[in-house]
């Protein structure tokens, strides 16, 4: 047994990249990772989140997408909040994030200086962290569920606009698309049809759909799978040659509530991107929805779940990261 043990060891010492399993990053993440480091932080952050969303309601969907767009592209690094410098491009730049709304980059910042602040938490907490708490807070803000969060992240040091390239999924996406995307993340379909909820807060500029209700093909111009009234609604929103700076809300009904009228607008046609639309009309989806639509509470479960999922994705440990002293450059 010792010599079996001995060889294990030999083996992985030569294999070490076939040793080193994939969890190994997500296992440094815990709840209450900062008690012994700066052991407030989690207060911290949501008064400074508390005090922005008094400000802004737009903090809550734009801290949300900025997380999301954050984890898809090189894992939850905060890569995506580094600004763009001499030769680089940074992801942030890139055409798929030029829409992610100030207010949430603004959010994290504020939460990092009042952080760094205290004495005993200057350079302590990473900005992904930082990210990580906003982001559960403006959910709870919104009427979504509080939840623990997994902390113990670095910060990524690269950030690209080309690794943006083909890593956020487009509003045109069918099921496929989006559960292969999603799964390249470790992400699965009900994972996938969780996080699509995020769409019941915020708002769409209208060149987002504007093939839905416009040009959507030869023998129908708006969409069949549109209610017509909804349909309607959004023509007289977007006209066709709107000013491309204006834009709607992406729930009709409730877009300032964090809540499972997302899934029972899709059962009406409501949903405003084919990317959600297609969760009810494809039957292997639709269970899925119908499910979530009538019970709020299974929603909010499978959505904690995925959110958790979510934030393990590709984070960074050891020298492949580090703390930023300033969350919008590298050291």
């Amino acid at each position: 047994m010792g010599q079996f043990h001995l060889l294990t060891i030999a083996l992985c010492s030569i294999f070490l990249s076939v040793c080193v399993f994939p969890e190994t990053a997500s296992a440094q993440l815990r709840q209450n990772y900062y008690a012994n480091i700066c052991p407030n932080v989690e207060n911290i952050v949501r008064g400074v989140v508390n005090t922005k969303f008094q400000q802004t309601f737009v903090t809550v969907p734009a801290t949300l997408r900025l997380f999301f767009h954050d984890c898809f592209v090189q894992g939850c690094d905060a890569s995506v909040i580094i600004a763009s410098s001499g030769s680089n491009t940074a992801e942030k730049d890139h055409p798929d994030n030029l829409s992610l709304a100030g207010d949430g980059f603004d959010t994290v910042i504020k939460a990092k200086a009042a952080v760094d602040n205290i004495p005993s938490c200057k350079n302590k907490v990473s900005c992904a962290d930082i990210l990580t708490m906003a982001t559960r807070d403006v959910i709870a803000l919104s009427g979504g569920p509080s939840y623990a969060v997994e902390l113990g992240r670095l910060d990524g040091l690269s950030s690209t606009s080309a690794s943006v390239n083909g890593k956020l999924p487009k509003p045109t996406f069918n099921l496929d698309q989006l559960t292969s995307l999603f799964a390249a993340n470790g992400l699965s379909r009900a994972d996938m049809i969780a996080l699509s909820a995020a769409h019941t807060l915020g708002f769409s500029h209208c060149g987002k759909f504007a093939n839905r209700i416009y040009n959507f093909s030869r023998q129908n111009p708006v969409d069949p799978t549109l209610d017509k009234t909804y349909a309607a609604q959004l023509q007289q929103m977007c006209p066709k040659n709107v000013d491309p700076r204006i834009a709607i809300n992406m729930d009709p009904v409730t877009p300032r509530k964090f809540d499972n009228v997302y899934y029972q607008n899709l059962q009406q046609g409501k949903g405003l991107f084919t990317s959600d639309q297609v969760l009810f009309t494809d039957p292997r989806s639709k269970p899925t929805v119908n499910a979530w639509a009538s019970s709020s509470s299974a929603f909010q479960n499978a959505f904690v779940q995925a959110m958790t999922k979510l934030g393990r994705v590709g984070v960074k440990t050891g020298r492949n990261g580090n703390i930023r002293r300033d969350c919008g450059a590298f050291n």
